[in-house]
């Protein structure tokens, strides 16, 4: 699954351990994310969004495989 976790968090000026701390998570995990390695559960993806103030259809994409 293609995400803008990277470039979200970024253009906000937060390190994957500020973003980490923020969801409850370990560094690794963000990391795992951002590197389409870990497919987030829905709910953390809806918490990620809503961190970024976006919905998750606008942050999270489908390959298009």
């Amino acid at each position: 699954m293609q995400n803008r976790i990277r470039e979200l968090r970024a253009l906000a000026g937060l390190s994957q351990g500020q973003l980490a701390e923020a969801m409850g998570v370990s560094r690794q995990t963000i990391n795992a994310i951002e590197t389409e390695r870990y497919t987030p559960s829905l709910p953390l993806a809806i918490s990620l969004a809503r961190h970024f103030s976006h919905s998750v259809e606008e942050v999270f994409h489908a390959d298009a495989s």
